[in-house]
């Protein structure tokens, strides 16, 4: 994965700024007794005991998929799948229309056949602990592997998508120009207690007050910390 450097002298600042913001947010979520996470992948990662499979499979139809069409689909598709076993009992067109109106439904039916498969030759049925072996199945990216690692195994992943690579880099924390690179980053500066939480933290922070046009700068909690860079409107 491509690294991207903080700008010269800002490192140390940086880890300051977003430890003190991550707090910031966190104080303001328990104060209006929000539950910070992915409404889809949590929810569907608590429903099943935190199974692997489960979290792999709702993750998977996550990508590019609003969080109530990606909880019906993930609930759809594990109750006649619960295992990898299960689901190649089924076509990949039963597997599309379980997953169906889920983004490139297709497309993740057939990657989730091929994975089901890779995991009962290589692995047994289970799904592997580890970011290489996961990053090696069908369809899965740093984004999916990193929320699998966190959700279903407990251990400390740092999933960057388009909210947490927006906000970095209009706050000034980094600067990159992909996801991956954030992550890349944010694994040098970041120290790794606070890496579970940035993801959650910062998705409803980015959907509903730092949004991509237009952001609500006046209801942040974050102002010191942010260089608002990109910027042209805010409410």
């Amino acid at each position: 994965m491509k690294k991207t450097e903080t700008p010269a002298g800002r490192s140390g600042a940086a880890w300051k700024d977003i430890t003190a913001a991550l707090e910031k947010w966190r104080e303001a979520l328990r104060a209006e007794k929000s539950a910070p996470g992915d409404p889809s992948v949590t929810t569907v990662a608590e429903r099943y005991s935190r199974s692997p499979w489960a979290v792999l499979v709702s993750t998977i139809l996550s990508l590019r998929t609003k969080d109530e069409v990606t909880l019906a689909a993930s609930r759809r598709l594990l109750e006649k799948a619960p295992g990898p076993r299960e689901l190649l009992r089924l076509t990949e067109e039963e597997t599309a229309r379980l997953a169906y109106p889920a983004g490139f439904y297709r497309t993740k039916a057939a990657n989730l056949h091929k994975i089901a498969s890779l995991l009962i030759e290589k692995y047994g049925g289970s799904v592997p602990a580890g970011m290489d072996a996961l990053l090696a199945l069908p369809g899965v990216g740093r984004k999916t592997a990193n929320l699998v690692l966190v959700e279903a195994f407990d251990l400390p992943g740092l999933c960057v998508d388009i909210h947490v690579h927006r906000i970095s880099n209009r706050a000034g924390w980094v600067t990159t120009s992909s996801p991956d690179e954030t992550e890349g980053v944010l694994r040098n500066i970041l120290p790794q207690k606070y890496w579970k939480n940035i993801n959650p933290l910062l998705v409803l922070y980015g959907q509903n007050v730092c949004r991509p046009v237009s952001p609500f700068c006046s209801r942040c909690v974050i102002t010191g910390h942010c260089l608002r860079r990109g910027v042209d409107k805010s409410r």
